[in-house]
């Protein structure tokens, strides 16, 4: 059904004249008949009888009417849900407990008024087709994976580098430490479930085995944090890596252990990416955010990997 036949039928019902709606929607009299004749066609009824005054409703009409002024709404709301600045900002995080949560929850306290959609995708490849198409507004990544630069008309910023801690049962043998060196780590097996090669987080983890000799295994199915928590409270011979904004919450039998790592702490650099046109203002709101309350990054006493680019 041709909505602005809709429209036109609706604004000669209201002023019960052809040529006073044409005035009001700016077009002639003979569209105003032509589109009411095309209506009329489409339904199969007559909506107008002529009358002295102008234009009445026949029987039908005055059925088709409100009906008529319902559908010009829907179509309202459709547009509005999709028009720049009218729908929700979409931002494409990657667990719900991580680091990049905590930042979008930073954001809503601070911007309560900006309507958010967050989600959760897989990979960095898969967020970049999203904001290529649409479908998110932004995404939280380590900026790329080596080898596989960002698009071109895909921009991102620096926004936080994670310091990671080593979490252990209370029965392991580094749990007593108030810190650990990287170097203090090798030799000790760190389960990282979930690592899937290919990914910007399994090129991160294998440039921190390659540089400093560590142990990371990434055997057997994941079964999310609590099943991981789980095991490490009750493996003594199995730690992990947590990131130190990561939110945690496990039995208070577990006795598990977060222990800071220095010299140098390794950081998981966050990067917000985003599409170079997307016009969504609520955008620049969070960009201006992020760069409000980021912190310095590449500090002294950290790495990250060589392909991750300061900025």
């Amino acid at each position: 059904m041709d909505l602005e036949a809709v429209r036109t039928f609706v604004a000669v019902a209201e002023s019960g004249q052809f040529q006073k709606s044409a005035a009001d929607l700016s077009i002639t009299q003979q569209a105003v008949s032509k589109r009411i004749a095309a209506l009329e066609r489409t339904l199969g009824v007559r909506l107008f009888t002529r009358a002295p005054r102008g234009a009445e409703l026949t029987i039908d009409g005055q059925a088709f009417l409100p009906q008529a002024r319902e559908l010009l709404r829907v179509a309202e709301r459709a547009l509005a849900s999709v028009r720049p600045g009218r729908r929700p900002l979409r931002v494409d995080v990657l667990a719900s407990r991580s680091a990049q949560s905590g930042l979008m929850r930073g954001f809503h306290r601070a911007h309560p008024d900006v309507e958010l959609d967050v989600m959760m995708l897989f990979d960095v490849e898969t967020a970049v087709a999203a904001l290529r198409s649409g479908a998110i507004d932004a995404s939280f990544r380590a900026v790329a994976v080596p080898g596989r630069p960002l698009p071109d008309d895909i921009e991102s910023v620096r926004v936080l580098d994670e310091p990671l801690q080593l979490l252990t049962g209370p029965a392991h043998a580094l749990a007593g430490a108030r810190s650990l060196t990287v170097a203090q780590l090798r030799g000790h097996r760190i389960w990282m479930p979930g690592i899937v090669p290919g990914t910007e987080w399994a090129a991160y983890y294998d440039d921190l085995v390659a540089r400093f000799g560590l142990t990371i295994e990434a055997t057997g199915p994941n079964f999310g944090s609590d099943a991981l928590l789980d095991t490490i409270a009750d493996t003594p011979a199995l730690a992990t890596f947590m990131g130190g904004h990561t939110r945690l919450v496990w039995p208070a039998g577990h006795g598990l252990r977060r222990i800071p790592v220095t010299d140098p702490t390794p950081v998981y650099p966050h990067s917000l990416l985003w599409r170079r046109d997307n016009p969504h203002p609520a955008l620049t709101t969070l960009r201006a955010h992020l760069a409000a309350t980021a912190t310095g990054h590449d500090a002294a006493g950290t790495w990250t990997p060589d392909w991750v680019v300061p900025q």
